[in-house]
């Protein structure tokens, strides 16, 4: 992973479910693990491009470990990660703090570092729910119809929507700027 000069202070926590693989192209084998999948258009670039310039990335997501690592080596995006946290490790599911918590663990945060967090996802009740209860910043990924993309309440209006992967890339460079 390319290293920058110029230390990044935004960290990037990403869900993989139709924030990076579209998930209407699993493949699921007997045991209900994903062994093969599509990224969503641009999210590959999306997420080197993040990492080459110098930021934390981090994958908080639901679902199976070995599901994750198939389609991230498939793609050879697993190395881009700092850490991946997975709720069949932790056994709870976002909106859960714990989740949340253990991401910042891995990357070995504190309190004192959640202005810095930026949690992107394309489930509101999840992703966004999750993320505001944590304090996090949070940016809502719409570009599947899959998902609703109108909060029922407070607590899931992300502060940023994007429509693309490619989107994220200037929103996280902008929100980084704003904290050097």
């Amino acid at each position: 992973m390319k290293e920058t000069s110029k230390q990044k202070k935004i960290i990037v926590f990403l869900d993989c479910g139709d924030t990076i693989i579209d998930e209407s192209t699993e493949i699921r084998d007997q045991d209900d693990i994903v062994v093969k999948a599509e990224l969503i258009p641009g999210a590959g670039d999306m997420v080197r491009i993040l990492a080459e310039k110098g930021y934390r990335l981090c994958m908080v997501a639901d679902g199976n470990a070995q599901s994750f690592k198939n389609m991230m080596l498939d793609h050879q995006l697993y190395d881009y990660f700092e850490a991946m946290i997975y709720s069949e490790n932790i056994k709870e599911l976002k909106p859960s703090p714990r989740m949340f918590k253990a991401a910042m663990g891995a990357l070995e945060l504190t309190e004192s570092d959640i202005s810095r967090i930026v949690m992107v996802g394309n489930n509101l009740s999840r992703d966004i729910a999750g993320a505001n209860r944590m304090e996090l910043t949070s940016i809502h990924l719409d570009w599947t119809s899959r998902y609703p993309k109108t909060p029922k309440n407070k607590e899931e209006t992300p502060d940023y929507t994007i429509h693309q992967p490619s989107e994220l890339i200037p929103l996280v460079d902008r929100l980084n700027e704003q904290l050097i």
